[in-house]
């Protein structure tokens, strides 16, 4: 069986999989440390929504003020 110059090349691919695993698995644990893969979001980020949503017109300014208040609060 002839292997030909191509041999030396399945163990840099399975090294570049391992290595890609790796990163991924970090990448994932990272997002999941920092809140985003929970769907939790910071209050900051809360109020950015929310005044985009008063400004879309999406909800009045009686919700609008009351929703800033509660996110302030916490």
């Amino acid at each position: 069986m002839m292997w030909g110059p191509w041999m030396g090349f399945g163990g840099l691919w399975m090294l570049l999989i391992v290595v890609g695993i790796v990163l991924l698995v970090i990448w994932a644990a990272r997002g999941v440390a920092e809140g985003g893969g929970s769907g939790a979001s910071s209050p900051k980020r809360a109020l950015e929504i929310l005044d985009e949503r008063f400004a879309r017109g999406e909800i009045d300014e009686e919700e609008y003020r009351t929703r800033r208040r509660l996110l302030e609060q916490s």
